[in-house]
């Protein structure tokens, strides 16, 4: 067997520390559950005018308290600092700076229940709340004038108009003692929230002398994503709103996303930009010179894998051309140059999270900066670029790079200090043979303290999707730094249908959501153990989502496992009609229940079940929409009926994801607790 390329990753961190005088290794601990919860997360950033100044919300999370708090931070991009500039006593966020550079506006629940949009002076003082909207404020921009602000609030339709009005019904639905949600939609729940209470995002402008609100989407009677948000950008001159939402309403039977046009003068007035393409289209961004929308296309409708396209449309010609038909990979979070030559974006690239270019006018797609997981690219004066980086062993920082790629430098520091006393293990890129003699990549992180002579236990990590990426990242639930931590040899194996590997790659599973990710899987375990540092006795794997499902078929083909973890994992392929998104099952399924349900059971681990004897841990939230509970209570009710070993963890208040920190913490450790059980802990003696 031939191996593409071995690449490997050795942990540098602390070494500036240790020659200064800091902390020796003998000092250091393997990250825990705990510390990960102790440092502070980097979430939305926004560069100022002139490039000077980044903002950017910093959470901080109480464990006690079970709670977190986002504060906004003022960072020096030339390198010269950072300060805390918000300190109230709720979370603040989105912050967008001014057109003229000396007012910040963000969102924080202040007076009220809901989180309003607010306004202070980069001199400081106390922010002024500038809206009182019924159900909140969420994502504003500022209009190129600086006299306005746009927003985004949820209302229902028909009250845009009549705020006073809309609080009025709101206090009687509050009042009611029907408790009874009524759909006839196909699309009428979203993640861990129902949909049938009728609310809609619209979009707001507020004249900031007046406080006037002004409706800018009157009878707009759709979603604008599934997601609940709306994605939205404002032309150079303030003339008009492109914005990204449904193309049809209920009962949303088809969930394909268009580019819309208002006319900010007259906002009744809307124009479909993308009516021609019949699968997916979003993001919409202005060019600096206002000649150009980009904008995200996909042509394969209800596959959320299909790969992204960059298109350029002429807003005078209508002429739309896709710059990056070449690049296999799907871009997001474009950007483009004051001289409107040269677009900047991220996209996921063989497990990483790159940056890349390409000419505005298209041509050759260039990588700026591989390594890691790089995101939230701006551009400074003279052409640097701002970005937030992470990497399997660092949490996100705020990083800057020379638009060659060359110069990197670190702006913030926020953890260093929990950081300092971490030892933290050697991750190795790795391609091995798989399904079909393709090349399939994996990443194998060694825990602290690896002896390549002794025999180790194995923990194999399958990720969810199926269309996702196991990725050399820092993953505040996924931790794959803590799952390695007692002594657990890692692997991170990125199966076929996995993205970020080319369009054929991550299509290679449709129709058979089990064959070719097993086979994967199974020769992924094989290259380690040729290595001859892994006792095949002591080997589980654990995978959540799409990853909890493989966790799960894998106990239906065999049995050389000693454990597995299903978390939030799909177990039974029919009941995932019960799925918030129904979409794309019949394509990915190959057929449905009522048409071809034996193209559907053949791959669904509640049907194959008679040979499942492997002691399997099954965790599962209440508010699990996407893959709903009833998954997880199956198996676990058909594996006690089979008397295999089993454990159900069930959480009433968590949904697809554990998102609180002291659930986090005991998901951690329950998953530790079932490693050891079934397989131990580090090499034997």
């Amino acid at each position: 067997m031939k191996r593409s390329h071995v690449r490997v990753f050795f942990v540098l961190l602390g070494i500036t520390l240790l020659i200064a005088g800091g902390i020796s290794p003998a000092q250091k601990k393997p990250l825990s559950a705990t510390d990960l919860w102790k440092m502070k997360r980097l979430s939305a950033t926004s560069l100022s005018p002139d490039g000077k100044l980044a903002a950017v919300v910093v959470t901080s999370y109480d464990i006690e308290k079970n709670q977190g708090q986002g504060d906004i931070w003022i960072i020096h991009t030339d390198g010269s600092g950072e300060r805390r500039f918000t300190t109230g006593e709720t979370t603040e966020g989105s912050p967008v700076w001014s057109p003229c550079g000396k007012w910040l506006a963000f969102t924080a629940q202040r007076e009220g229940e809901k989180t309003q949009l607010q306004l202070i002076s980069l001199e400081g003082g106390e922010a002024m709340e500038l809206t009182d909207m019924p159900l909140g404020v969420s994502d504003p921009r500022w209009m190129p004038d600086g006299r306005s602000i746009i927003f985004s609030s949820p209302v229902l339709p028909g009250y845009e108009g009549e705020l006073d009005s809309l609080k009025t019904e709101l206090e009687r639905r509050r009042k009611s003692k029907v408790t009874a949600k009524v759909t006839e939609d196909r699309f009428y729940r979203y993640w861990d929230h129902w949909l049938t209470d009728g609310y809609l995002v619209h979009l707001f402008r507020i004249d900031i002398e007046s406080r006037e609100v002004t409706p800018l989407m009157p009878g707009w009677d759709r979603h604008s994503s599934t997601s609940g948000g709306i994605e939205y950008d404002i032309s150079p001159d303030g003339s008009q709103i492109a914005f990204t939402s449904l193309r049809e309403g209920a009962p949303y039977d088809k969930l394909e996303s268009d580019i819309y046009l208002i006319d900010t003068g007259n906002p009744g007035k809307v124009k479909n930009l993308t009516a021609d393409n019949p699968a997916d289209d979003f993001a919409p961004y202005y060019t600096p010179d206002g000649k150009y929308i980009l904008y995200g296309r996909q042509k394969i409708l209800d596959f959320y894998g299909d790969r992204v396209r960059l298109v350029r449309y002429h807003r005078k010609t209508g002429e739309k051309k896709v710059i990056t038909e070449s690049f296999d990979h799907s871009p997001s979070g474009w950007i483009v140059d004051e001289k409107n030559k040269t677009v900047f974006f991220h996209a996921g690239d063989r497990a990483m999270v790159s940056l890349f270019s390409v000419p505005l006018q298209g041509g050759e797609v260039r990588e700026i900066f591989r390594g890691g997981t790089n995101r939230l690219v701006g551009i400074l004066p003279g052409g640097d670029l701002i970005f937030m980086h992470q990497s399997n062993c660092e949490p996100d920082r705020i990083c800057v790079v020379g638009k060659n790629g060359k110069g990197l430098r670190k702006l913030t520091s926020f953890n260093d200090d929990i950081l300092s006393g971490i030892e933290m293990g050697r991750f190795e890129d790795v391609w091995f043979q798989g399904a079909g003699g393709a090349a399939v990549q994996m990443f194998i992180l060694y825990p602290p303290g690896f002896d390549a002579e002794k025999k180790w236990p194995l923990l194999v990590l399958v990720h969810g999707g199926p269309h996702g990426t196991f990725g050399d990242d820092f993953h505040p639930r996924w931790n794959t730094q803590v799952f390695a931590a007692p002594g657990y040899v890692t692997a991170l194996v990125n199966f076929h249908g996995s993205s970020t590997f080319g369009q054929d790659f991550t299509d290679a599973i449709t129709g058979e959501n089990g064959r070719k990710p097993f086979i994967d899987v199974m020769r992924a375990v094989d290259h380690i153990l040729e290595r001859g540092f892994v006792d095949e006795r002591r080997m589980a794997v654990a995978g959540g989502s799409y990853g909890g499902y493989l966790a799960s078929w894998i106990g239906t083909q065999t049995i050389r496992f000693a454990c597995l973890i299903n978390h939030a994992g799909v177990f039974d392929l029919c009941a995932q009609f019960g799925s918030d998104i129904t979409s794309g099952r019949q394509r990915a399924y190959g057929g449905t229940p009522w048409e071809a349900l034996e193209n559907v059971i053949r791959w669904s681990p509640a049907h194959n079940m008679e040979n499942y004897v492997t002691p399997t841990l099954i965790i599962h939230g209440e508010k699990d929409y996407r893959v709903p509970v009833g998954n997880g209570l199956e198996a676990y009710g058909m594996l006690k009926a089979k008397g295999v070993p089993a454990r159900f963890i069930y959480f009433p208040d968590e949904n697809h994801w554990v998102l609180t920190a002291q659930n986090s913490i005991f998901w951690y450790r329950e998953f530790h607790a079932w490693l050891e059980r079934w397989i131990g802990v580090g090499p034997e003696d």
